[in-house]
């Protein structure tokens, strides 16, 4: 992790994947295309921070996510206003949900999905274990994650309640975390048969949702995780997922994994040497691009790097944007990022730079 240079660090020309790389400064009220030299190639401004992130629909368009001064305070993720742009930054379709959060997708009927969060009954939190006892929301409750499937004209047609749909009593909260939340979902990545994997931060967990029986139909836990972040189901049928590793007993650090679901074997990672200088104890991800390499984000450091296969860097950007964390301090955080290739239906011949 670098604390002191931006920009481009490292590009090898013959081993990077090419393409632009999208990223949504976590702390700012833009979204950008750089091409590899670091170039920013096209922008979008908002009217809010961004929630978490924005990524590129088939057509081009910007979904987005912004955060809203309403909804759940003292709540990592938050958003509220989700916005459709298009390449020129028209405003397109937007809906309003103070509990939403993280992470939303454009589905292929046109729908869209997203987290968000209600109030949990009493009744159903005192029955969740785990966690350090009597650390409730400031507002004296616990919130819980739900799935909302809404319609262009705002309709929720589906909706995933955490705290009636889970057998709650399965799901320990971590040891070390507050009883204000569960289960502080921060990804979900729908399939085409309608089923949705969800990473739960505050279990330690990767779960696949039953989209007809709203039940866990596979589900892979583990501490070394240290509070994941970005499941994304692969073309083979693995699963990647970044592990932030903030909860380990010996030096922190994160790794990036990709499991077999058959197996629950990991089958292979990236982790730092020495391990301790690649570290993102809090949002983060990672993209496999066609050419095998993988695209990590490390989102405290607002780092991202392309890797091969072998775990070799060949490519490094750092994002210079800053903007006032949750305390006023200046941060470069980033929540996710994607590359997109010169020919994709998302770029296609809307950008013009030779450093692609």
């Amino acid at each position: 992790m670098r604390h002191r240079e931006f920009g481009v660090l490292v590009h090898d020309r013959e081993r990077t994947t090419p393409g632009y790389t999208l990223f949504s400064p976590l702390n700012g009220k833009a979204t950008y295309i750089i091409g590899l030299h670091g170039d920013v190639v096209h922008e979008w401004h908002h009217p809010l921070v961004t929630g978490t992130y924005g990524y590129l629909l088939e057509n081009g368009n910007l979904l987005w996510s912004g955060r809203l001064k309403e909804g759940p305070q003292h709540m990592g993720g938050r958003g509220g206003l989700i916005r459709e742009y298009d390449w020129n930054g028209k405003v397109l379709w937007e809906h309003t949900h103070v509990g939403q959060h993280h992470d939303l997708r454009r589905l292929p009927n046109g729908n869209t999905l997203f987290l968000g969060w209600e109030l949990v009954p009493p009744d159903f939190a005192k029955r969740i274990p785990g966690g350090l006892a009597g650390t409730s929301h400031p507002d004296g409750c616990m919130y819980g994650d739900t799935i909302l499937e809404i319609t262009p004209d705002g309709k929720t047609v589906w909706e995933w309640q955490a705290c009636c749909d889970m057998e709650i009593e399965k799901y320990p909260l971590v040891s070390n975390q507050l009883r204000d939340e569960f289960a502080h979902a921060n990804a979900i990545f729908p399939l085409p048969n309608g089923d949705i994997y969800i990473s739960f931060r505050r279990l330690n967990m990767i779960g696949l949702i039953d989209r007809q029986t709203k039940k866990m139909k596979w589900e892979h836990r583990d501490d070394s995780f240290g509070m994941q972040h970005d499941c994304v189901l692969l073309p083979n049928g693995n699963v990647t997922l970044f592990a932030n590793g903030i909860n380990t007993t010996t030096n922190p650090f994160s790794r990036v994994i990709e499991i077999d679901p058959a197996t629950h074997k990991t089958v292979w990672e990236y982790r730092a040497k020495p391990s301790y200088t690649f570290f993102s104890p809090h949002i983060s991800g990672a993209q496999r691009l066609p050419t095998g390499n993988t695209l990590i984000c490390e989102g405290q450091w607002g780092r991202l790097f392309e890797v091969t296969p072998e775990g070799e860097i060949v490519w490094e950007y750092v994002s210079p944007f800053m903007g006032p964390d949750r305390v006023g301090d200046p941060s470069n955080e980033v929540f996710r990022a994607y590359r997109y290739a010169v020919d994709s239906p998302q770029i296609r011949n809307r950008v013009k730079s030779v450093y692609a």
